[in-house]
């Protein structure tokens, strides 16, 4: 057993494990320029942050008045959006540096996101992070996306951990609303530092207020360290 005991640890992916999300405002914004909308800007696709691929287009046709189908608009943004995670996205350092130290240290790790499939296979390959991450969790792949509980348990069921023993790594209020609801704890690191008082981070476990600019992996190994020895 692990240094970390029982502890499992389950990572979002985009705008925590590795900057992603000026890829997909930028998916988001030629997608809704083909379809009539040219004036989609980083605000409007910050109240996204957190949301899947499909609630995202789904709320677009909404609000747009989209006549294209659900399943049309997602075909197109994922497109996009692969285009640009083949060739241009990062891991963060301190994010990379802690998946390495778990994964030697033997603890069951897994990604949970909101994204498509192939998209989060394209961007693990691309960083090189699949060589850690193997057990992935798309919100394709479970009824609700985040801020329900899901896509987190079905994590914790395919690495066989209690939710109770498992530690979510999230970047938005949606995602820590879910860890929350998943009965897990959660390492909270704002991609949008104006959202660091939203209500979800409360649940928090431990809350880097000043997003990646603050947080580090040996930060946040010592407080797993502490979860395990204050139970």
């Amino acid at each position: 057993m692990s240094t970390l005991g029982a502890l499992s640890v389950i990572f979002d992916l985009d705008g925590t494990l590795v900057d992603s999300e000026p890829n997909y405002y930028e998916a988001g914004r030629r997608t809704l320029a083909e379809y009539g909308v040219p004036d989609f800007s980083w605000a409007d696709h910050e109240a996204y942050v957190g949301i899947s691929t499909r609630e995202t287009v789904a709320d677009w046709k909404r609000r747009y008045a989209l006549e294209a189908p659900v399943e049309e608009l997602l075909a197109v943004k994922n497109r996009h959006y692969l285009e640009l995670a083949r060739t241009s996205v990062r891991a963060y350092p301190e994010m990379r540096a802690l998946v390495e130290r778990l994964a030697d240290e033997g603890v069951p790790l897994a990604v949970a996101s909101g994204s498509s499939r192939e998209a989060i296979a394209a961007i693990l390959a691309r960083t090189g992070l699949d060589a850690r991450l193997r057990t992935v969790v798309s919100a394709d792949e479970v009824a609700r996306g985040k801020p329900a509980p899901d896509v987190f348990l079905e994590a914790a069921r395919r690495i066989g951990a209690d939710p109770a023993d498992c530690v979510v790594l999230e970047d938005a209020a949606p995602g820590a609303a879910a860890a929350h609801a998943a009965g897990m704890r959660c390492i909270a690191v704002p991609y949008v530092a104006a959202q660091a008082d939203a209500p979800e981070f409360a649940t928090a476990g431990l809350l880097v207020r000043g997003g990646q600019d603050e947080f580090t992996a040996r930060a946040a190994y010592d407080w797993l360290l502490d979860v395990v020895r204050t139970g």
